[in-house]
């Protein structure tokens, strides 16, 4: 969530409602005047709420920049208490505007509670947020819908955690249509609980919705499915193709880590990379867990496990 962006780009767009119709060089004009005293701009609560959760988010990403070097102990001490200072600071800003959805969002994820707990919090928070309906086109150019798509899809991550796999698709499918460039990535659930439901031809469909783009999630998904399906000579090559496309892949499948909780959406990371497959195993691990023999068919591979000692060994990981 790039908050100060929009926090920026929230109060252009208010001010300009107040002005009148502008050109859009004048409008990047405005924009470009809001960055340099943006706080002269902030005179709705729900942008005075948007800078309180900017500046928070800032002091928890800064507080997490060390924990490489934080035994096991001091780690935890360290997250519980900066979860509790992000998780104060978004209930203000809440308490300040009560409309302020990123706020709430960011109070309910902060308290990091157990996923049905969570799920349950986050369909309550839809419920309250009901009656706003999706603006025409592509609902991410509007800067004030945003919060709604974030939220969606953090439903549709939810569902699919909680083994409600049915809502999680349905809940990636409608961020997908609501917003068809789909910036949040709500296709990379969808192809999970697609590879859970064993529904090829709807995952087919996606990924060509998209042209084909691969990621991680796509990689993975394609195993599992195939996997899930019985066509083990399929499920096979697309390994050795999630081995070969994504960097460290056979590593992060075989010796997954911990993954933060996100804050309200997924990190940006580069497509196939180390870090991604990280996100996609961790997001993966029901479908996985469901399926009880993967990771012995997985490790039946020496062409795999070679892959992930190697990686390991480059690059000083642990295995």
């Amino acid at each position: 969530m790039r908050a100060w962006d929009e926090l920026i780009w929230r109060c252009a767009s208010r001010r300009r409602e107040k002005i009148g119709p502008l050109s859009d060089q004048a409008f990047e004009e405005l924009l470009l005047a809001v960055r340099e005293d943006f706080e002269a701009f902030v005179d709705h609560d729900e942008d005075r709420a948007g800078l309180i959760v900017a500046r928070a988010l800032d002091a928890y990403r800064e507080s997490c920049r060390d924990d490489d070097l934080l035994d096991d102990e001091t780690f935890e001490k360290h997250r519980t208490a900066r979860l509790a200072a992000l998780h104060g600071e978004c209930v203000r800003a809440q308490e300040l505007c009560e409309n302020s959805l990123d706020a709430r969002l960011l109070a309910v994820l902060s308290e990091d509670p157990a996923p049905d707990q969570l799920l349950e919090s986050l369909l309550g928070l839809e419920r309250s947020f009901s009656g706003d309906t999706p603006p025409a086109g592509d609902a991410w150019d509007d800067v004030l819908y945003r919060p709604h798509l974030r939220l969606r899809a953090a439903v549709a991550r939810t569902c699919l955690d909680t083994a409600h796999v049915r809502m999680a698709a349905s809940a990636a499918l409608s961020v997908m249509d609501a917003s068809p460039t789909d910036p949040l990535g709500a296709r990379n659930t969808y192809l999970l609980a697609c590879a859970r439901l064993e529904d090829e031809p709807a995952f087919d469909a996606a990924l060509a919705r998209f042209s084909h783009q691969e990621s991680a999630w796509s990689h993975l998904a394609r195993v599992l499915l195939l996997y899930k399906l019985g066509r083990m000579n399929a499920a096979r090559r697309a390994l050795h193709g999630y081995d070969e496309l994504c960097r460290g892949g056979a590593y992060a499948l075989l010796r997954p880590t911990y993954v933060e909780i996100y804050l309200p959406e997924r990190p940006e990371v580069a497509p196939c990379s180390l870090e991604e497959c990280a996100l996609a195993v961790r997001e993966a691990e029901p479908i996985i867990a469901d399926a009880p023999d993967f990771i012995g068919w997985c490790q039946g591979f020496d062409w795999l496990v070679e892959s992930a000692g190697r990686f390991a060994e480059k690059n000083d990981l642990d295995w």
